[in-house]
Formats: structure tokens, sequence, C-alpha cells
């Protein structure tokens, strides 16, 4: 396929004037022919774009809100040197530095185009190919084609939570070989092993018989309990559609799963999810392997919020069915007074009977903060009275909850991950599964 370049439009727009000035028809067709003709054996002249070989090279996934690397690599097959252009068939979501670029190869050369992909949104990305176009001598023409580079790029949400993760894997770790932190909760409730009483340890702690038999004071030690199972249940409905601090609340919501899941299995307990709306999206069966963070990222990282009311009935059934072993079950959704009343509910009763059930929402500090605010005229006032009552629903909501056997945690954007992974370590600690 042979396509025009700006230099020919730029020399038509020339003789085009030059015409005018003359004032010659006959001249306007004969350099207009001259033209075309001269731009057709230039486009015939240029190298085939089979001459040139382009590879991509494409990280397979990229974490939202990260930066990764793509390069494209040239290289004239040949035996005359080459002057090219190509435009990558990239999403405007993959934000990169650029998708196209223009540059000379010699023959039996390689060249290199970087830049870098900055996704603004996560899911399945594929990039179907390349358009090329190889200039003429004069550069009037260009052939071009399109040629199929497939390609898959993953964007996995932002895990932002990570560093808060790591710090409480090492102080649950701390509390459970025994020494004391300032915030810990406790030695845990399953047996260890027996050993020489020291003089930190406490009086109740002592072993009686083992010490009758030894004839020394012997203490019990014990550790938090081990393969207990905790499950996501992460609701993909219209609530969680809305937005808090500039992302939907989703977001937030996968942040504190991907950091729940980081730290039960880490420290030996068993993760899963459930992600639904109408229907159940996603189910990943609890696990203890260093790879379980990554099946569960790998379910929700296509997930979008669906417009319409989640079954939680539905999904509080199918997880029963699945798991019936006593477990935690963590619920994210938002305490919208009307939804949790009409939908989670008529369904907690089904869970709560035989599963510790843990209820939790990211709040927006900024309906806090309209609030809390000082209005100036009608419209603020307006604005004020509508946070307070939807604060007031909120509470409302939390109390229903707690009413109904549920531990809720509510938090602002950036805090849920580390309360709700505070309130897990707790319940661990203390020994309520």
């Amino acid at each position: 396929m042979l396509v025009p370049t700006r230099r020919l439009a730029a020399l038509a727009a020339l003789a085009a004037v030059a015409v005018l000035v003359l004032g010659s028809e006959t001249g306007f067709w004969l350099v207009n022919g001259a033209l075309v003709v001269a731009a057709v054996i230039d486009g015939l002249l240029a190298p085939p774009p089979a001459s040139v070989r382009i590879e991509r090279e494409l990280p397979e996934v990229v974490t939202l809100g990260a930066r990764a690397p793509l390069t494209w690599t040239v290289t004239n097959l040949g035996a005359r040197p080459v002057r090219l252009t190509f435009a990558d068939q990239l999403a405007p979501s993959l934000r990169p530095g650029t998708r196209q670029a223009r540059l000379r190869v010699g023959p039996d050369q390689t060249a290199h185009v970087r830049t870098e992909l900055a996704p603004t949104r996560r899911g399945r990305f594929e990039v179907e190919g390349l358009t090329l176009r190889v200039e003429g001598p004069l550069g009037l023409a260009s052939r071009q084609r399109t040629r199929p580079l497939p390609a898959v790029l993953r964007v996995y949400p932002s895990f932002r939570s990570r560093a808060q993760a790591e710090l409480r894997i090492d102080k649950a770790r701390i509390v459970e070989v025994g020494l004391r932190s300032a915030s810990g909760h406790g030695g845990g409730t399953e047996f260890e092993q027996l050993r020489d009483y020291t003089v930190d340890d406490e009086f109740r702690r002592i072993d009686w018989a083992a010490t009758a038999r030894s004839g020394k004071a012997i203490v019990r030690t014990y550790r938090a309990e081990r393969n207990q199972t905790v499950i996501s249940l992460l609701d993909n409905g219209r609530v969680m559609a809305g937005r808090v601090d500039g992302v939907p609340r989703v977001e937030h919501a996968m942040d504190a799963v991907m950091m729940l899941t980081a730290v039960a299995t880490r420290l030996g307990d068993r993760a899963g999810l459930v992600a639904f709306d109408r229907t159940v999206r996603a189910v990943v069966p609890p696990g203890h392997t260093r790879d379980q963070l990554t099946r569960v990222t790998e379910a929700m990282y296509e997930l979008e919020p669906q417009l319409a009311e989640s079954d939680y009935r539905g999904a509080c059934t199918q997880t029963l069915a699945r798991f019936r072993r006593r477990a935690m079950l963590v619920v994210f959704t938002d305490l919208v007074e009307q939804a949790v009343g009409e939908t989670l509910l008529p369904a907690l009763g089904l869970i709560a009977r035989s599963h510790l059930v843990v209820v939790a929402a990211v709040r927006d500090p900024e309906v806090v903060s309209w609030a809390r605010s000082s209005p100036r005229d009608a419209s603020e006032a307006y604005r004020k009275g509508a946070a307070i009552v939807a604060l007031e629903e909120r509470q409302r909501t939390t109390a229903r909850l707690r009413g109904a056997g549920a531990t809720v945690v509510d938090a602002p954007p950036g805090e849920l991950a580390p309360r709700l992974a505070d309130a897990y370590l707790k319940v661990k600690a203390t020994g309520r599964l």
C-alpha cells in the first residue's frame, strides 16, 4: 500500500501557490500530474516493508501505578539504508511515553527505540500489531504495511500496603517466638513446647506435672494457631463503583485483600477469595503456598464493578457449600444503609452461625470534611447537611451489622488494609477461630 508523505503535501501546496500566481490552468494540471507520477515512482522504489524486522519487548505483567520498560528492536535486512516510521497499537490507558518513532537504519544494522508504560487502568490488554511505513528515496511516498505482533499485557491492581504487610508479618513472628512487643496481643493458643522456667515467664504458664517429673520448674510455650482459614468475599457490584480518593472503592478493597492474603499465608494460615456481584465471578480455594498471593491477584485484576445489586445470598450459599470448615470471612463492601439492609443483613445469618464474619469498608474522607465544614453559602449548607445524614446512616448500618454478630472495620483510604490486618492478627492471637 502506497501512502503520501508530508513532504509531498508540502510540495503540492507550494505548486498550488505558484500556479495561482501565474494564473495558468494548464500549469496546474501539469505540476500536479508530475507530482503524482513522481510520488508513485518514489513509492515503488522504496525498500519493501518485508526487508525490515521489528520486534517488541513488552513485560507480561505491570502493576497499576508503576512504570514498565518497552523496547522496539528494528533491524534492516536489506542492502540499502531505510527511512521508516512505525506506530504501535497500544491502548491509550497504558500511557506510553510514545507509541511511534521515525528513524534511519543502515544496511544490516539494528536500532533500538525505548519508552515506558505508565498504566492508569487495570485489566488485560491485547496488543494486536504494528503499522510500518518505509519511505522512498525522495521521501514523497511510503510503502505501508500493518504487521501482526500479538502480545498480552496484564495490569495488576496496585499493592500499596506491601510495606505495611511486611511490618505486621515481622511483628507477628516476634510475638510467636515469645518476645514481648509493645503492641503484641499475646503468645497464641496452640501448644508448642515445654522448656525451663525463666524469670520473665508468667507463673500461670508453669506445667506442674512436668515440673514434678523433672524436679525443676517447667513452663508451656504457645504460638499463634496455624492452618486457620481466611476467605475474602469481594463485592464487585454497584456500591463498589463509587470513587473514593480518586479511585473506585473496589481498588481500595483489592489492596486490602492482597495485604490480608500476604499476611495470612506468610504466617502459615490459608487464604482464599470469592469475588461476586450478580453471580460469583472468581473463586480461589484457600492455600498457604508462596504463590497464593499471585493466584488471588490474577483472579482480581480483570474485575470491573457491575452496575447492579450484588447477590449476597447466592455468594454466601456458594461459600458455605465450598468451605465448610470454620473460617474468618471478610466481606468487602460499602456501608450503604439501604443496600446492606436489603442484601447483606439477610445473608449474614447464613454464615455468621458457623464462621467469624468481618465487614470491611472504606470511608470517604471528603464526606467527613464536608460534615465538619463551616458553610459559606446555601449550597455548602445543603452539602454539609447531606454529609451529616450520610454519616449517621453509616453509623446505624455499622450498629446493625455488629448486632448481627459481625465485626466492622470502617477506615479511610490507606488505613483499611492495615486495620484489617490488625483485626486478623487479634483474632489469630486470641484463638477466636
